[in-house]
């Protein structure tokens, strides 16, 4: 899909909504851009994890990783799940899948 053209032309409604997706887009970028909230990311693309599987895998202390999780649940980013004293997280959507895929493929793939 190309990129929107904008010009001194454009519809001022149509520059509004562009200017809401570019907020939109802005949000979800500065909640993955940290490290921590990044590898988090990268480990429920393989599926639902507890709290405790995140810190073991992230090398974490609890409240570091919730603190993360916290925000990446106020992003719209990760939905939670309780099963007793156990707390679950997993993907809210493809969205941060198909990022992180273009992320790994930039820095991470050997070509």
């Amino acid at each position: 899909m190309p990129l929107p053209i904008i010009t001194k032309d454009t519809n001022p409604s149509e520059l509004n909504a562009v200017v809401d997706k570019a907020r939109s887009a802005s949000n979800f970028l500065k909640a993955i851009s940290h490290e921590g909230r990044l590898m988090i990311l990268c480990h429920l693309v393989s599926g639902e994890k507890s709290v405790t599987e995140l810190e073991d895998l992230i090398s974490a202390r609890q409240a570091a990783v919730s603190q993360q999780l916290s925000r990446l649940r106020l992003e719209g980013l990760v939905i939670p799940r309780r099963d007793g004293k156990t707390i679950y997280y997993r993907l809210a959507d493809d969205k941060p899948k198909r990022v992180l895929e273009v992320v790994y493929d930039l820095f991470c793939h050997d070509n």
